[in-house]
């Protein structure tokens, strides 16, 4: 034994020429190299391991044997590796496992593949140098270190894709199957770590079937002695069993029904979770879940979940998670797997909640009876919980969760009442895109009703919601876009998100080519409906769904970008050269007068006069009518008074008593009827609580005047054509009468805009003002009388100052023609030109009225 002073010494006798001298050094470098880690630091620094490489080929075989047990002690320390590599000796080594060598040179040489295997450049080199080959041969060896040695250099090795594929074309799966059978765990356990990496190719399971290595590994499993190989045995069969061809193999020879039956017994926890995991595994496969349903696979998920170690309770949750694409499975979970994920989902490890909360979404998920079981068994309580977890993967799957269950109303109405719009808006501020975009669906499917909207407004939910709108994620922009559209559904949420900013975001979101969708589009849309003075500057066309309520007004067109002002900027404006805005507004702040005849004000003498004109052309058709107000329509004007907030009505109960307005009218026109419809639709110019709360829009009697008497004199004519005609015929003679095509230059109707401007002080013109109007001006009011009384008509907005109203009839000439309706055709109604006739759409007659 040399001791740490002589190594010098030593190491200068490995250049003797003399074979025995070099036997004995290297002799006395192994024992000295044994005795620890410093030694071997020792060695490389007195500069022996570049002389000990040239004993790798020297002729002596004791001096050859002694150089390399000497490399298979040194390469275990990390700075001989490097040396070793730099030095280029992997040739040196591989060839001491020729099969002439000894079994001893065997041994030291796979040593030292195997310490130096552990790092990848020197993976490479032994791959390269041709090391696989010889080393899959030595795993027959005699000799158990040999064995031991090889087994752990290719488990390296076969880390690399490479070295797998050329493990396969070496047929190596037989002698490593034969490694199971060893006296040795520590052999059984390289050979079962190897099997479990190579086996991750489709070609190796193949030839691991095929040499009925399921068989070797079955056996594993039954025997208890073993168990301490059973995890990793498990781990092969997870990877054999994603192939159908061996899933059938082994549910044909029992042993599918003998894992099981081991995973659902065994009480050792890690066993019981990679048998979940081996099921989970193979269930993503179609025909594995077909064939695990068969085998009641179920029931072991189901008492796995009960299990008290939490990895198993999450394996067997994502396994449930796997199988319920297995519409069979998802009906077995209903009664039986649901009520124990419930109860996982209280869990304090975070991990559990988040797969408990995944499998419920996936069986949930197109499956109302699932989401039924779920409300049953209490889990709405928790899953809200759950959308507070630390973990975004657990909030994705409750939100889903809660979606999937609110598409039913009662479950719906359930969840409201436990305040999801208020835990909802924690997630909806999540930085995690996937929480974002499930947390979107959920107030999608929860916010249906103004009850629901209203608290998730209240509760500060839409400015996170507006702000998902920005997001540069698709599923997140379109999935919010979805619950905008739901939350739009009711005007004082559709304002609030208008204030928010909605409405120029979705504006700018839908005029890209690459961020706009489907649902960003309905979305805009939606709100626009609920801004229809912005819907129709922008677009120019207002459907007959599109109710014209008392602040609508008409700016003009305006460019998609342009941001159109608030009425009350507009009113408080001074007069210019700008296109006049026209204001539709019923609600009067000044007191109706008591008796109609009374009423010096022209434009009122105006109003009776042309009543009497307008009851007379239906004269024949309201006689033979008792007429009352319609509760489909409801009326604009009521009896009662109001209270002074610019709410009054126009006309006076005497009002109604005037001879004028007696004749041929029933009891049931005296009728009240409510008019908290229209209050709710009337909008909030202003916010409540500013300084500018006592502000309203400018009063209109005269239109106020008109609706009166519309609703008295058009809406009980029972012919809805010949109501259009007749109210045609009214707003003509409102804004000046018939005019021919010739005398339109002659009109003068610009000169009437800018003097009532000038009377006005004020761009904005009540309709009610103006007595002498074009296309545009009369197309509005027609409109807007039309939708009090039921009428159903669209505007639509031309060039040139062109604005044109379409209606849909039935062709009366056309009825029972094909023995059923006729398909209703659109007309244009004139009130320039012959004002009450009605035009088909694509008529000639038509297109010279809307762009000639």
């Amino acid at each position: 034994m040399i001791e740490s002073k002589k190594a010098a010494t030593v190491v200068l006798m490995l250049r003797s020429p003399e074979e025995e001298i070099l036997a004995k050094a290297c002799e006395a470098i192994y024992k000295f190299a044994l005795k620890g880690e410093e030694n071997k630091t020792t060695l490389l620094e007195l500069g022996a391991v570049e002389p000990l490489t040239k004993l790798l080929t020297h002729e002596d075989k004791i001096v050859r044997r002694n150089a390399t047990m000497i490399f298979g002690i040194l390469a275990s320390n990390n700075g001989v590796k490097k040396l070793l590599r730099e030095l280029d000796v992997m040739n040196s080594v591989i060839a001491q496992l020729a099969p002439e060598e000894e079994v001893v040179i065997h041994e030291f040489a796979s040593l030292c593949l195997a310490n130096m295997s552990a790092e990848y450049t020197s993976k490479v080199q032994i791959f390269e140098h041709g090391g696989l080959e010889p080393l899959i041969r030595l795993l027959s060896s005699p000799d158990p270190d040999v064995k031991k040695n090889s087994m752990e250099c290719i488990y390296n090795l076969v880390q690399d894709f490479q070295c797998r594929t050329t493990l396969q074309e070496l047929n190596a799966i037989p002698p490593i199957l034969d490694l199971l059978k060893s006296e040795y765990p520590v052999i059984q356990l390289l050979a079962l770590k190897t099997l479990g990496v190579i086996t991750n190719d489709k070609e190796s399971r193949t030839m691991l079937r095929d040499s009925q290595g399921l068989d070797h590994l079955i056996k594993i499993l039954e025997t208890k002695e073993l168990n301490d190989l059973h995890i990793e045995a498990l781990a092969v069969i997870a990877n054999c069993l994603e192939d159908m061809d061996t899933m059938v193999q082994i549910q044909q020879t029992g042993g599918l029904k003998k894992l099981l039956s081991f995973a659902e017994n065994s009480t050792i926890p890690d066993i019981q979770k990679n048998a979940a995991k081996a099921i989970t595994k193979a269930a993503y496969d179609p025909e594995n879940r077909k064939l695990f349903h068969e085998q009641e696979v179920e029931k072991c998920l189901v008492a796995l979940l009960g299990s008290e170690n939490d990895g198993t309770k999450i394996a067997a949750s994502q396994a449930i998670s796997a199988m319920c694409e297995n519409s069979g499975s998802k009906d077995f979970f209903n009664n039986q797997g649901i009520p124990q994920l419930i109860q996982l989902l209280k869990s304090d490890n975070e991990e559990v909640r988040e797969a408990a909360a995944l499998a419920l979404a996936n069986l949930t998920t197109c499956n109302p009876a699932n989401a039924n079981a779920a409300a049953e068994a209490d889990g709405i309580d928790p899953l809200i919980n759950v959308l507070s977890s630390k973990r975004d993967g657990a909030i994705a799957n409750a939100a889903t969760v809660l979606m999937n269950m609110a598409m039913q109303e009662p479950l719906r109405l359930n969840i409201q009442n436990h305040d999801i719009m208020h835990a909802i808006i924690s997630p909806l501020r999540s930085a995690n895109t996937v929480v974002q975009s499930k947390a979107a669906l959920a107030v999608a499917a929860t916010a249906c009703d103004v009850e629901a909207r209203t608290e998730l407004r209240n509760s500060g939910g839409l400015e996170p919601l507006v702000e998902l709108l920005r997001s540069k994620n698709d599923e997140v922009r379109k999935h919010a876009s979805w619950a905008v559209m739901v939350c739009a559904g009711d005007e004082l949420t559709a304002n609030e998100l208008c204030r928010l900013g909605a409405l120029d975001i979705l504006e700018e979101v839908n005029l890209s080519g690459t961020r706009k969708n489907k649902f960003s589009e309905a979305a805009y849309n939606k709100l626009l409906n609920n801004n229809l003075s912005l819907k129709y500057s922008q677009t120019g066309y207002l459907s007959s769904s599109n109710i014209i309520n008392d602040g609508f007004y008409d700016y003009g067109r305006i460019n998609p970008g342009t941001k159109l002002l608030p009425l009350k900027e507009l009113c408080l404006q001074e007069p210019s050269d700008l296109r006049a805005v026209l204001l539709i507004n019923s609600k009067s702040d000044v007191s109706p007068p008591s008796s109609m005849e009374d009423k010096s004000d022209v434009g009122y003498g105006r109003s009776i006069s042309s009543s009497s004109s307008l009851r007379r052309s239906s004269k024949e058709k309201t006689k033979k009518n008792s007429y009352h107000f319609s509760a489909g329509f409801g009326s604009p004007i009521e009896d009662k008074s109001e209270p002074a907030s610019g709410r009054n009505t126009v006309l006076s109960k005497s009002a109604t008593k005037e001879k004028g307005w007696r004749k041929g009218r029933g009891k049931k026109e005296e009728e009240k009827v409510k008019e908290e419809e229209e209050v709710m639709a009337v909008p909030k110019f202003v916010s409540e609580g500013s300084s500018d709360k006592e502000w309203c829009p400018p009063s209109d009697p005269d239109f106020s005047m008109y609706v009166y008497e519309v609703t008295k004199s058009i809406l009980p004519i029972t012919n809805i054509k010949e109501q259009i005609e007749v109210l045609a015929k009214y707003v003509a003679e409102k804004m000046g009468g018939k005019i021919t095509k010739e005398k339109i230059p002659d009109f003068s109707w610009e000169l009437h805009i800018s003097e009532l401007k000038f009377q006005l002080k004020s761009n904005v013109i009540p309709i009610g003002h103006v007595k002498k109007g074009i296309f545009y001006h009369r197309a509005l009011l027609f409109k807007a009388l039309a939708d009090r009384i039921g009428i159903g008509c669209s505007l639509v907005r031309g060039e040139y100052g062109r604005a044109w109203n379409e209606v849909m009839l039935q062709n009366e000439s056309r009825k029972g023609v094909l023995g059923g309706l006729p398909a209703p055709e659109v007309y244009v109604v004139d009130l320039m030109f012959h004002p009450g006739g009605l035009m088909k759409l694509r008529s000639r007659e038509a297109d010279l009225y809307r762009f000639l």
